[in-house]
């Protein structure tokens, strides 16, 4: 077996690796641009070589820096991770001529499969079902715009040598085709240095299922199951499980046996994963095979017990699978929720700063329940620009679907994270949401349910009446720590009023808290009484509580004259008044927020890619203003009704805060 191994990767995928690698007895080696001197895979690495300046081209995907790094510490193999140069065949070649192991497939089998156009090629003369397409290279925009017309719309513009949601953009119509063939091709030469491109029939009410195959260097080949990834923005896989709740076994199988005839076709060893298309009929489409490990590999070991890592890596060093298809079983079910540093109150935009509090649920495994966190940050580190904004892989198994998408609704309610813009409450409201939880859900089902962005989650009545009673008796706690560190003398707990007003929502109920050593029971004007326990603690961020019989977790933060609580989706600014002062509260004028209707501002902090318009010049409802770049991903900014541009503050190349003032309007 290998000594040594370099992960040619960051963030948490090089964290996953080094821990397999360390369970197998193998050294590691991280590799690390300037924005990462600090990252947890480099503290986690037995040893750390600085390759570059933040940007990937000068660091990550800049091969002659990465070989230096190999040949300096004497790695025998390479881990490539997903992204960067996973599937990048020169990369292969470049290991091969230095005598060094790459942990992934054979060089042929990167370019055959690699490339979407090549792949899907081969995958005709193999049989397998393709989606409509046009399968040359596309010069410009004007042959994007004709192609796509001749498929008919919508269409799906994609990079050749893309892969998570990178370079990729629907169109439905001339214009959308035009300004997504020109991002794709720009994405796609930021973030793989090839800016090919290609363009395929978008089917409509589609499904993204995909099959998870191993191979070795002798032949075999098994499938272990299907996931499930449907839920997506922006292209990009947002929750995943497995297995699919659509899929029935007999078209498990055939997908299966598809998968696997594909990559004996080229030859192919390591772990891959073939992606499909499946429609409501269960016809499926072949789609793109990604050569690599992909991000959601966690819940296909979690339902095989099949460490897929370890695989790569015992392929990589020449061994046959020890595993055969008939010994592959699926166990139980697991459900993936990926953290993003993205606001979903602003559109999913990027987010960076500093963790100021990070702290995700416990991970355990035990035969009914497990919990998994694969992560690549710490408390205190930093969310930079330049990568990709995916904080960590938060995952759950249980026997049951049901049971899984519980177990993933608590971790996701005991999961801290503070200093930068989440996607939490997001995932949170998809775990309660009645299409997912049915698994009637499509790959258009963030679009289709969410068609404004996400806004929060208005809790039920009944929730909010476990939330105000939960409240109500934290808020008696925190008064009776109050009298205590005031110094008073006596029996404090009669200084603390049993009478209170608790306002959330939108609604005020009136309460009585009956307190004793366990705990307390509040009362309702409408004679309902629900009992709360808890050991919960003035100034802890984290509240579980029992309340009425069941299990509550909020993350706690004081706000004058109450709390700032979040549970499954919903942030709260709860008020617990005395009476008194609930009526005086009532006769107080609303803050109303600036008006900002006069101004473009920056969603998100990025780098302005170019400005679109002039000082003077009368702009159109839609028309683009701007592109700023952030985490790799080009954003327009668009004109949300006609006006004159008065004022352009900003440039081309200029590093821009959340809500700088790009330009004004008259």
């Amino acid at each position: 077996m290998f000594d040594k191994i370099l992960i040619a990767n960051r963030g948490e995928i090089a964290c996953r690796v080094i821990k397999t690698a360390r369970r197998m007895g193998i050294a590691t080696v991280a590799v690390h641009s300037e924005a990462d001197r600090h990252a947890l895979h480099v503290r986690m690495a037995d040893e750390a070589v600085h390759i570059g300046p933040p940007p990937a081209n000068q660091s990550y995907i800049a091969i002659e820096r990465v070989m230096e790094a190999i040949r300096q510490t004497g790695a025998q193999a390479v881990h490539p991770g997903y992204g960067f140069l996973s599937e990048n065949p020169k990369f292969a070649q470049a290991l091969e001529a230095e005598g060094v192991a790459f942990i992934g497939p054979p060089v042929g089998a990167i370019e055959a499969m690699g490339d979407k156009i090549t792949s899907k090629k081969i995958a005709q003369e193999a049989g397998v079902s393709t989606v409509p397409g046009y399968m040359g290279l596309i010069e410009d925009a004007d042959e994007a715009v004709k192609i796509s017309g001749e498929i008919g719309y919508p269409v799906m513009i994609k990079a050749s040598a893309g892969g998570g949601g990178k370079g990729m953009r629907i169109a439905w119509n001339d214009e959308e085709a035009r300004e997504g063939f020109q991002s794709s091709k720009n994405e796609a030469s930021a973030s793989f240095g090839d800016d090919r491109i290609f363009i395929e029939k978008f089917v409509t009410q589609p499904r993204h299922i995909e099959i998870q195959v191993l191979a070795d260097g002798d032949g075999n080949c098994i499938y272990l199951g299907e996931r499930e990834c449907s839920i997506q923005r922006r292209n990009q896989k947002v929750i995943e499980e497995a297995p699919s709740p659509f899929l029935d076994e007999a078209t498990r199988k055939k997908m299966g046996e598809q998968a696997v005839a594909l990559a004996q076709a080229v030859g192919y060893a390591s772990a891959g994963t073939v992606e499909f298309i499946v429609d409501g009929e269960r016809n499926f489409y072949f789609l793109e095979m990604n050569t690599r490990l992909q991000v959601e590999h966690p819940v296909t070991e979690l339902i095989t017990g099949i460490d897929l890592v370890e695989q790569m890596i015992r392929v990589a060093h020449g061994e046959p699978l020890s595993i055969r298809q008939e010994d592959v079983t699926l166990t139980g079910w697991a459900i993936e929720s990926r953290l993003y540093a993205e606001d979903p109150y602003r559109g999913f935009l990027p987010s960076i700063g500093r963790l100021t509090r990070y702290r995700p649920p416990a991970e355990e495994a035990g035969p009914t329940r497990a919990v998994r966190n694969d992560t690549g940050v710490f408390e205190g580190g930093e969310i930079s620009m330049f990568y990709d904004p995916m904080i960590a892989k938060l995952c759950t198994w249980a026997p049951t679907r049901s049971e899984a998408i519980e177990e993933m609704r608590r971790a996701l309610d005991g999961f801290e994270v503070e200093g930068i813009g989440h996607n939490l409450p997001f995932l949170s409201a998809v775990m309660d949401h009645p299409r997912f939880v049915s698994g009637k859900m499509t790959t258009g089902f963030i679009a289709e349910e969410y068609p404004e962005g996400f806004e929060g989650v208005t809790l039920p009545d009944e929730a909010i009446r476990r939330i105000a009673a939960a409240a109500a008796a934290m808020n008696r706690v925190a008064e009776i720590r109050r009298t205590r560190v005031s110094g008073r003398l006596g029996n404090h707990e009669r200084r603390v009023g049993a009478d209170w007003v608790v306002s959330l929502q939108g609604q005020s109920q009136a309460v009585t808290v009956d307190a004793d050593r366990s705990g307390a029971t509040v009362r309702f004007a409408d004679g309902a009484e629900t009992r709360v326990e808890s050991d919960w603690t003035p100034g802890r961020s984290l509240a579980r509580l029992t309340v009425g019989g069941q299990p509550l977790v909020l993350k706690v933060e004081k706000i004058s004259g109450g709390f700032r609580l979040r549970s499954r989706g919903a942030d709260l600014k709860v008020h617990v008044r005395t009476p008194r002062q609930a009526e005086l509260a009532a006769l107080m004028p609303e803050k109303v927020p600036p008006d900002t209707s006069k101004m473009l501002l920056c969603p998100m902090p990025g780098l302005v890619v170019k400005i679109d318009v002039e000082e003077g010049q009368e702009v159109q409802e839609g028309q683009a203003l701007c592109t700023v770049e952030a985490m790799k991903m080009e954003n327009i900014l668009r004109a949300e009704r006609r006006a004159v541009v008065s004022r352009v503050n900003a440039g081309a190349g200029d590093s821009l805060a959340v809500d700088d003032v790009i330009m004004e309007f008259e």
